[in-house]
């Protein structure tokens, strides 16, 4: 398994939510903590954005927005790391799953690793290697996102009839921006933690 640096992504305005999401709770816990949670055991974890998470390292995204900028201020932070591998995922997933991301890890052979759903990359709950870390440094002031950072990289799709084989239904990447997306996910997924039916 390659050591692995695990990015959330919290510098979101969190505009439509009304609140800082980071902190709004899901099923009696803050989404930050669902979030902490499923990141796997050993991963070192940086925080990229405003908001706190635990006793986690924070580094600010200055000098750009948006989840490129997270990427590159973590990578700023952490390059004195051995990481191989960089995990990124936001902090308004909180279903995401242990066993998703650990499968994701398993699959790093020096590309970046992204399923795919609806015809899209979910770049936010993907790995990312250290080249491309590196390249988001770079272009973090362009304004250019994650998406356009994958265009010309090796990237190894994950496609929907492996990643269900995972028992991975969608939950992983769901994003919640709003309370309605809260009770959206609820009703489709279940509480955030448990496993898919």
């Amino acid at each position: 398994m390659p050591d692995v640096v695990a990015v959330i992504l919290s510098g979101g305005r969190s505009s439509r939510m009304g609140s800082n999401k980071a902190h709004v709770e899901v099923a009696g816990r803050p989404m930050s903590a669902w979030v902490a949670d499923a990141l796997p055991a050993s991963a070192q974890v940086v925080v990229a954005g405003h908001t706190p998470v635990g006793s986690h390292l924070r580094v600010d995204d200055a000098g750009g927005s948006g989840p490129l900028a997270g990427l590159a201020a973590a990578g700023r932070a952490r390059f004195d790391s051995p990481a191989s591998a960089w995990l990124v995922v936001a902090i308004d997933q909180p279903w995401l799953r242990r066993r998703t991301l650990q499968a994701i890890v398993d699959r790093f052979e020096e590309r970046a690793v992204v399923p795919i759903a609806d015809a899209r990359r979910q770049v936010t709950c993907a790995l990312y290697p250290m080249d491309l870390v590196q390249r988001a440094g770079d272009l973090a002031a362009s304004g250019i996102g994650l998406q356009a950072l994958l265009r010309d990289a090796a990237v190894d799709e994950i496609l929907s009839a492996e990643w269900k084989e995972w028992g991975e239904d969608g939950r992983s990447w769901f994003s919640v921006d709003t309370p309605e997306d809260i009770e959206r996910g609820l009703d489709r997924f279940g509480p955030p933690g448990e496993e898919p039916a």
